[in-house]
């Protein structure tokens, strides 16, 4: 869908139920917690040679300080470093944390579309963990991260409180950018905080319940988590469907309104 058809749905869209959403996200639960479990297991798989080259240049200094005994008089830790050295290793943190929010913005999405495959039931192709981060994709997913952190940033700056705001749209943008990949990195924002500020409170509410029910995984011995974790991204799968929809036959809500139009 274009941005303007989707703008024109969230005008007209009505507030879905909270209750509702739960259960039918409980119900689908049933179906993908396995799908969640992976999709997690290859974002940690890529993450954890991202963390070892971000604390391979500390290992030297780790060593020394497990070797002093922890007496701080035997430990003295060599700290002038050069002033490049120090801004190229901020450079590559920043670059090394901006590919790991991209792939996991990016495995996120393919969730989002095992979803939506499984709750209809669709033979459709789900083409793979990693198939939102092929061609142009990688590039806006980038940029869409940078803009995620940007707002992120600016919100904070602002005594903190803005981000309880900004948080409802910016947890939009992946579910949005799953749907509709055609659409720019500034019309998903824009459509993002379009469809958060009118639901504002009704995602903020889905994502603190939701986030309380997905940490319930740490009373199975805390591996149980990571069966649970992928169970926030559920209710919001379930809250675009439900106002948006995803423009084809299998959208409930426009069949109901396809119908009422002809009759």
């Amino acid at each position: 869908m274009i941005k303007q058809e989707l703008l024109q749905k969230i005008e007209t869209a009505k507030s879905p139920d909270f209750g509702d959403i739960l259960s039918k996200s409980f119900d689908l639960f049933k179906k993908v917690w396995m799908d969640g479990f992976l999709h997690l297991l290859v974002t940690t798989l890529v993450a954890i040679p991202v963390m070892i080259i971000i604390y391979l240049p500390f290992i030297p200094t780790f060593i020394a300080a497990a070797q002093s005994g922890g007496n701080p008089e035997n430990f003295q830790p060599n700290l002038d470093y050069p002033i490049l050295t120090i801004i190229g290793y901020i450079v590559l943190f920043f670059v090394l944390m901006m590919f790991t929010q991209v792939l996991s913005i990016g495995v996120t999405a393919h969730y989002f579309k095992v979803c939506k495959i499984k709750d209809l039931g669709s033979q459709e192709d789900d083409g793979g963990y990693f198939s939102y981060l092929k061609g142009v994709n990688f590039g806006k997913l980038f940029m869409l991260s940078l803009a995620t952190f940007g707002i992120a940033i600016a919100a904070i700056i602002l005594c903190y409180l803005p981000i309880f705001y900004v948080m409802v749209p910016l947890q939009l943008i992946v579910v949005i950018f799953a749907f509709n990949d055609n659409l720019s990195v500034s019309e998903i924002i824009s459509v993002s905080f379009k469809l958060g500020n009118k639901f504002w409170l009704l995602v903020f509410g889905l994502i603190i319940v939701s986030s309380m029910i997905a940490q319930l995984g740490v009373i199975l011995c805390f591996v149980g988590i990571f069966f649970t974790a992928y169970f926030v991204h559920i209710p919001i799968y379930y809250f675009y469907k439900e106002t948006i929809g995803f423009g084809d036959d299998t959208d409930d809500s426009t069949n109901e309104f396809s119908t009422q139009y002809l009759n």
